[in-house]
């Protein structure tokens, strides 16, 4: 058994270096941005992995790459070797951990560029923040539609991409075959008394499929961006995120994001989820906060104060 003090595991683990349950080896955490690596630095992580590991990688659910079986004595040439690819070892604490993000760019129900967007939000919240204390660890995903693959609802911030419709009736030409009821997902489209095509806007995702389908162009696109939720949680305890009603830019989103950081370090109370400070300052309140600007004008007093050195989960 390694005998090192808790200090020091604690240090390590902070930076994404992670004893195993043999109480002998470590795991080191290796971030990217949103799961996306070179092909240059994938070779270098299997190098590193043979040098200074057990030879064996794995992947986890926010898109790191773990390199297991390090021990003691390997982990700092394992850091360099890490650095040296142009990529960190770390994902834990209670900070903006990495984001993560569907397969949106390539992905044919895509309506955003999620890779690229997530690159964005990864840039500037997880390398930007990285020093700053939460309450509690701050997870974000970018989805590229509402088939929700990577979950946005159930982590701290999400967003999904988003399509509005827009129905223009004197267009419909009452089609004895509708596109757009055979090409709506959840039957939100349907054919009213008269044949025209009727929107049911309570059961419409946004999806965007009704769009293209007409030919007579009786549904336009009204407007793209982004649905976002907050507060979600995933783990000991569930709290599907509330919906922000609204549909965003990624501009608006990136505004709202930092917003919430700063509301949650001023809000929360160390050891606590985004949702509990939620729910606890009430949904609604805290909506009205976050659509605010008065929080900007406070973000070097409320990063200045001496808060959250210690709290959270850490995995």
């Amino acid at each position: 058994m390694l005998k090192i003090s808790e200090e020091e595991k604690k240090a390590l683990k902070g930076r994404g270096i992670i004893m195993t349950n043999d109480g002998e080896h470590f795991v080191a955490r290796v971030v990217s941005s949103n799961g996306v690596f070179t092909a240059e630095q994938l070779r270098a992580l299997t190098d590193a992995a043979e040098k200074y590991g057990n030879g064996k990688l794995a992947l986890t659910v926010r898109l790191t790459v773990e390199i297991q079986g390090v021990s003691y004595e390997n982990i700092e040439p394992l850091a360099a070797a890490v650095e040296a690819c142009g990529l960190v070892t770390g994902g834990t604490g209670s900070v903006v951990r990495p984001v993560v993000a569907c397969k949106g760019t390539v992905c044919v129900h895509g309506l955003e560029d999620t890779q690229e967007f997530a690159d964005e939000l990864f840039r500037e919240f997880y390398l930007g923040w990285h020093s700053v204390k939460l309450p509690h660890k701050f997870k974000i995903a970018v989805g590229g539609c509402p088939n929700n693959c990577v979950k946005p609802a159930l982590h701290d911030f999400g967003v999904f991409g988003q399509s509005v419709p827009e129905l223009h009736a004197g267009e419909c030409k009452a089609c004895g075959k509708c596109a757009c009821v055979e090409k709506c997902p959840v039957k939100a489209c349907s054919k009213g008394p008269d044949g025209k095509l009727v929107i049911d806007w309570d059961k419409c995702t946004n999806c965007g499929k009704c769009i293209p389908a007409c030919h007579f162009g009786a549904v336009s696109e009204k407007q793209r961006g982004f649905a976002v939720y907050i507060g979600g949680i995933w783990g000991k305890t569930q709290r599907l995120g509330t919906r922000v009603p609204g549909i965003f830019s990624r501009e608006e989103v990136r505004s709202m994001v930092e917003k919430a950081l700063l509301l949650f370090r001023e809000q929360g109370v160390t050891g606590e989820r985004f949702g509990r400070t939620i729910d606890r300052v009430g949904a609604d309140k805290f909506i009205e906060m976050l659509l605010a600007d008065d929080v900007l004008a406070r973000k070097e007093e409320i990063l200045s104060e001496p808060k959250h050195t210690v709290g959270g989960a850490s995995c």
